[in-house]
């Protein structure tokens, strides 16, 4: 359903003197989603995954420049066919509140989602009900508007928006952000159902243990690259091939609770290389010289030429 292949993201900016300069946060990510799927997208804060979700929708400022492949249905996603599909085809429930007008009552805009993806207005006024009950907001919430809900209700509201109507791909940024772990469990659960159906669904999240929980693989990225594509099984099984994905997978309290020695570089620092070899517990001499590419290992894709040793 969605393939993406090597895409990075660049900014222009002016710095001192007025001198025009860029900047790459992504640089390299890679995925592949079919119909009936999740796949999490997981990694540090900075890694660039919320810029994924942002350039697969053409969401991102004027300054940016996106290269690289990316088709949705086996066709190219130019920007002329993503505003076409964008809402319709492909949904996203955002990581920011904000995302909500703040001038349109809340129940209009799960209306006007619904209507846009296709539904006759008495089948997008039903839909909203439903979906307003599934994420236990009452029918009183339709008619406020944003400032006038909680920070959690407002979340709630924008995931009902991307669900509520019949678009193939959901892009979840973040979705369970803010929410009690009841109403996290419902939205991941309703994620789950929304695969069982048919749709793909790209999970962003900080929450590893979710991400393995639900979904079928795991994209792991680091400072705007794809480090290792796993699935899911693989972190329950003790077959992580990358030693940044191992580090993730120990850092949690239920495993090791190991920090990693070091940071995360900024799309400032240039490293020769490869992009981990600074905090890499492996590094060979190699690995200052030679920026590897995706391999596949063991069913797995990994850049990394010393994972399998």
């Amino acid at each position: 359903m969605l393939d993406v292949s090597q895409l990075s993201i660049s900014f222009s900016r002016y710095g001192k003197g007025m001198h025009k300069t860029s900047f790459s946060p992504v640089s390299d990510i890679s995925l592949h989603i079919n119909a009936g799927e999740i796949v999490a997208v997981v990694g540090s804060s900075g890694s660039g995954k919320s810029l994924l979700a942002h350039a697969l929708l053409g969401l991102l400022p004027r300054n940016a420049r996106v290269e690289g492949k990316v088709k949705f249905k086996e066709t190219e996603l130019t920007d002329a066919r993503m505003r076409l599909v964008r809402g319709r085809e492909i949904a996203l429930i955002p990581q920011s509140v904000a995302y909500l007008n703040p001038l349109v009552r809340v129940g209009k805009q799960v209306v006007r989602a619904a209507r846009l993806s296709g539904q006759r207005r008495q089948a997008a006024n039903h839909s909203t009900d439903t979906i307003f009950r599934r994420y236990a907001l009452e029918y009183r919430v339709q008619d406020m508007f944003p400032f006038q809900v909680s920070g959690g209700m407002a979340r709630r509201v924008l995931t009902a928006t991307a669900t509520v109507g019949r678009a193939d791909l959901i892009i979840a940024d973040e979705p369970t952000t803010g929410l009690d772990p009841a109403v996290a469990t419902k939205a991941l659960n309703h994620l789950v159902e929304l695969a069982a159906e048919g749709k793909g669904v790209l999970l962003i999240t900080h929450d590893l243990e979710a991400a393995v929980r639900v979904s079928h693989s795991v994209v792991v990225v680091y400072a705007g690259k794809t480090l290792e594509i796993t699935s899911a099984c693989s972190f329950l099984n003790d077959k992580l091939l990358h030693p940044y994905t191992k580090a993730l997978w120990n850092a949690l309290p239920q495993n090791n609770f190991t920090a990693l020695v070091g940071s995360q570089p900024t799309e400032d620092h240039s490293i020769l290389g490869c992009i981990f070899n600074p905090r890499c517990p492996v590094s060979q001499n190699s690995c200052c010289s030679v920026n590897p590419d995706l391999q596949k290992i063991n069913g797995s894709l990994v850049r990394c030429p010393y994972a399998a040793c």
